[in-house]
């Protein structure tokens, strides 16, 4: 079995996201209850898979970011709601989109939509979910809001298809690495602080500091999620190994490789290139990744970015819901799932 300390910042994770939400239950139970009426149809099939959506929606950290942030420079109204409905189906579109593409069978410790139902229900019912956040975005009435939402749909596609054509190691991955998680998930995490600063009229000072703030939290959770990959025996939401699985080259194997030399690394070379990825070669690459510190630099990683993130709350005013996003920050670095 494979063994390495994980730095954990707060002994129960779950625990974190009951606290993040305090200052906002009221407003998420808004947001629920829109989030419900969203995707109500009356086509049979479409309300089944919008149902097994709901059930697997997770913890709900974007739309709470969004929440927050707006919660941190005035009162949440019904743009705010609307603004972190749309974002949160659009993440949610996109997640159906990529088990397609990735050809993934699970999503959170349960069949994807795609293995629970086929390929063409899940990319024509992630359209019609797509559809649906571009709605809600009309509904917040506000032109930068509804920029913000539109660069964001851009930027996701953009990321992923970076991410395929750079599957192939060069000294330039690292940067590379950055560049794509900046598109696909980071830009993703400012946008939802962005659109809550944004739906209050915040001040443009304010909305810089709301997206770094959400960018580099965004950040920190995609290499927390690149971790994972390097996990065993613990409920993750996805197969160990993965991302080595489907060819992709994150943070803990670009160090291990930028940092080494000799058979194994042209071994571990070999493997992607080939796309040879057996279970054993999956081993083979997940040891040598571990064994030559690449997951701890990651975590060290996470944990500069996560600091980082915490830094950009330094100006405003002490209060209950700026400890909620401080612990959103906790949170991303110390979740088990």
């Amino acid at each position: 079995m494979l063994t390495f300390v994980v730095h954990i910042f707060m002994s129960n994770p779950m625990s974190l996201i009951e606290a993040i939400r305090i200052p906002i239950l009221t407003e998420m139970q808004m947001f629920e209850k829109t989030f419900v009426e969203a995707l109500r149809t009356d086509n049979p099939l479409l309300l089944s898979v919008n149902d097994y959506v709901l059930q697997k929606s997770g913890k709900q950290l974007r739309p709470m970011l969004a929440l927050l942030a707006a919660k941190l420079m005035g009162e949440v109204n019904e743009s705010t709601i609307f603004g972190a409905l749309s974002l949160e189906l659009l993440h949610t579109a996109s997640l159906i989109h990529d088990d397609v593409v990735d050809d993934t069978l699970e999503r959170r410790g349960k069949p994807s939509v795609n293995a629970r139902w086929t390929n063409k229900i899940a990319i024509l019912s992630g359209d019609y979910i797509l559809s649906k956040s571009l709605t809600c975005a009309t509904r917040t009435d506000s032109l930068p809001i509804l920029k913000s939402i539109a660069n964001i749909g851009m930027q996701l596609s953009d990321g992923e298809l970076l991410q395929l054509v750079n599957a192939q190691f060069s000294e330039e991955t690292e940067a590379n690495y950055f560049t794509i998680i900046r598109k696909k998930t980071a830009l993703l995490f400012s946008t939802c602080t962005e659109v809550g600063g944004l739906s209050v009229n915040a001040d443009e000072a304010s909305l810089s500091h709301l997206r770094n703030f959400g960018e580099y939290l965004g950040i920190c959770f995609q290499i927390k999620d690149d971790v994972f990959d390097y996990y065993e025996d613990i409920q993750i939401g996805k197969p160990t190994g993965n991302d080595i699985r489907d060819g992709k080259v994150t943070l803990p194997l670009i160090y291990a490789l930028l940092s080494t030399s000799g058979t194994e690394r042209e071994k571990v070379l070999a493997v992607i290139e080939n796309k040879d990825f057996t279970p054993e070669n999956i081993q083979f690459v997940t040891h040598y990744t571990i064994d030559n510190g690449g997951v701890q630099y990651a975590l060290d990683c996470m944990e500069t970015y996560k600091n980082k993130a915490i830094e950009e709350l330094n100006g405003f005013a002490d209060s209950d819901v700026k400890q909620s996003l401080i612990k959103c920050a906790e949170y991303s670095a110390s979740r088990e799932i």
